[in-house]
């Protein structure tokens, strides 16, 4: 309960913008800081207008969101959304494996200058916070959106070396598979099964991480409160196997494997053993400190426990795992079964 009161004092009438406002998370995001912390303001930034115009009329045009229309790509844009803006959650990226490895060129000026951009204009502006979206695929990358989400988390935190001339302080938020997200494998299990098709599976050992769309925006917003600057968070989150959740969409369906694509890992992984030595486990979670920290006198809280030497996080190790049951009761709830 005191955690929640002291989230609600940092966001209770403040003026935050969010990138990819208009994505699967971005939406769930601002309708979870509407619903639970009275901001005074939340400006909603995307490229897309019809997805902003859809997004109007799903929120009914409420006061407390401003809409603006912007690329990441243009730093001059986001000095101009940022004024008045007390903290930013950055959720904008190009995040499809496959396009990225087929447009490299488009994921680096998304992705990492888009970032670079993001930092620039908070930094300007003099925004409080920063926190930014990674993926599990940031660590020890081998496909290209990977390898650009690592160099984003990387200027974010190296960002907070500016702390002398700036008072803005950048965290990274690194999350596994996201239910219900945009580009979700379930609603193609879901249209191959309603036709009696044998599923496709990449992989039938493959493994992932998986978290709720809302644990991921509590777990962010969390983060935005603890954040003191430099940290990258990691959720303490279960693992499910890439066969129970085709059969928990379609149950008894024929499967069949079709081979890793490019850039595809079998398994993924949020931390690496040569991480461990500046990683804290701080209860829910597992906290990734900046090499730097001491520049900006981060201090780790009190009550965190350091991990053993060679420490990693995969999500074919983990001691938390979803049962077919456990992962047809999440779609259930979210109506990812309909």
């Amino acid at each position: 309960m005191q955690q929640e009161l002291s989230i609600l004092e940092t966001l209770q009438g403040s003026a935050l913008l969010i990138t990819g406002a208009t994505g699967s998370f971005g939406k769930a995001l601002v309708r979870h800081i509407l619903d639970h912390h009275d901001p005074v303001r939340i400006v909603a930034y995307s490229r897309d207008e019809l997805k902003q115009y859809e997004a109007r009329h799903h929120f009914g045009d409420d006061s407390r969101l401003q809409w603006v229309i912007g690329d990441i790509r243009d730093r001059e844009r986001l000095v101009s959304a940022m004024h008045g803006v007390d903290h930013v959650v950055h959720a904008a990226a190009l995040k499809q494996v496959d396009a990225g490895e087929r447009n490299p060129a488009e994921f680096v000026r998304t992705n990492i200058l888009g970032s670079q951009n993001v930092a620039d204009a908070a930094l300007e502006v003099g925004v409080r916070k920063v926190v930014a979206l990674s993926t599990d695929k940031a660590c020890r990358p081998i496909n290209l959106y990977g390898a650009t989400k690592l160099v984003a988390d990387k200027l974010f935190i190296a960002a907070n070396l500016q702390t002398a001339r700036h008072q803005t302080r950048f965290a990274v938020v690194r999350c596994g598979n996201i239910l219900s997200s945009r580009g979700s494998v379930i609603p193609f299990f879901r249209e191959i099964g309603r036709v009696g098709k044998p599923l496709p599976i990449t992989d039938k050992r493959m493994t992932r991480f998986w978290l709720s769309l809302d644990q991921a925006v509590r777990f962010v917003v969390e983060s935005l409160e603890l954040m003191q600057g430099g940290e990258l968070f990691v959720p303490r989150i279960p693992s499910m196997r890439l066969v129970d959740l085709a059969e928990a969409v379609v149950p008894d369906a024929l499967m069949y494997e079709v081979g890793l694509r490019p850039g595809e890992k079998l398994h993924e992984e949020m931390i690496h053993p040569d991480e461990a030595p500046n990683v804290i486990r701080l209860g829910n979670r597992y906290v990734v400190q900046s090499t730097f920290s001491d520049d900006w006198n981060y201090r780790p809280p009190a009550d965190a426990l350091p991990v053993p030497d060679g420490f990693s996080y995969c999500s074919d190790q983990n001691d938390q795992w979803l049962s077919v049951d456990d992962l047809r009761s999440m779609l259930d709830r979210t109506g990812d079964l309909t």
